[in-house]
């Protein structure tokens, strides 16, 4: 039987939460240029053409670069963390079938990537990325919650808001960054729609589930199994 996620649904203008991590649990990020190479593959993928052009041109880059698929039209990233082992993306699709191009495309150029730099051969991730279908309003909320909270396991000491490899500090200190599309969470928050937060930040790192039901049905709808 399939693992739970590996068959998605695919719906035009739907928003999922897309997980994927490292065979056997292994690290899929070693270093900063790690964690810097896959972001610059989103950036790349979900700017605007005409932007991307320009920075290209700056990078001296484009001639090996541009040709590359730009998904600015079809994907949009709400929320992000990347983790030692594992990433977490909040994507919505435009049309129905963008999510898989853009995902297989995304994996393929990363792994030939990590794998022609550390000189090693094989799978890096444990099988084909998961996906859960947010349905809600409240579901898309609560997994942007989930994806910011995940470093919180090994801060330690550490602010939330300080973990370099999420998109939580472009939340809660309002950075630009063209390529993420934060207005679909923070907008629910500028009017105040029931939790009683009147900042992200403060949902985030406040809110507490009223019940182990509600905390596991949480759980159900954004994980498969521990990390």
């Amino acid at each position: 039987m399939p693992g739970k996620n590996v068959i998605k649904t695919y719906i035009e203008g739907g928003f999922y939460h897309i997980y994927n991590r490292g065979v056997n649990k292994n690290n899929i990020f070693l270093d900063e240029i790690d964690y810097k190479t896959f972001l610059y593959s989103l950036k790349i993928y979900l700017l605007p053409k005409e932007k991307l052009i320009n920075e290209l041109k700056e990078e001296d880059l484009i001639n090996e670069i541009l040709p590359i698929n730009n998904f600015f039209n079809q994907i949009e990233l709400i929320c992000f963390c990347l983790m030692p082992n594992h990433f977490h993306l909040l994507l919505r699709q435009k049309d129905r079938f963008s999510l898989e191009f853009f995902m297989r495309s995304l994996a393929s150029k990363y792994v030939r990537y990590f794998n022609q730099r550390h000189k090693r051969v094989g799978h890096l991730f444990q099988g084909i990325y998961k996906a859960v279908l947010i349905e809600t309003e409240e579901q898309l909320i609560h997994t942007s919650r989930y994806i910011h909270l995940n470093p919180k396991e090994i801060l330690k000491d550490s602010f939330l808001i300080n973990y370099r490899w999420s998109s939580y500090s472009s939340y809660v200190k309002n950075y630009r960054v063209e390529w993420l599309k934060k207005d679909y969470v923070l907008s629910y928050f500028n009017q105040v729609k029931g939790y009683g937060f009147s900042s992200y930040q403060g949902f985030v790192e406040g809110y507490k589930e009223k019940s182990e039901y509600q905390k596991l049905g949480y759980k159900k709808l954004i994980l498969d199994e521990d990390h």
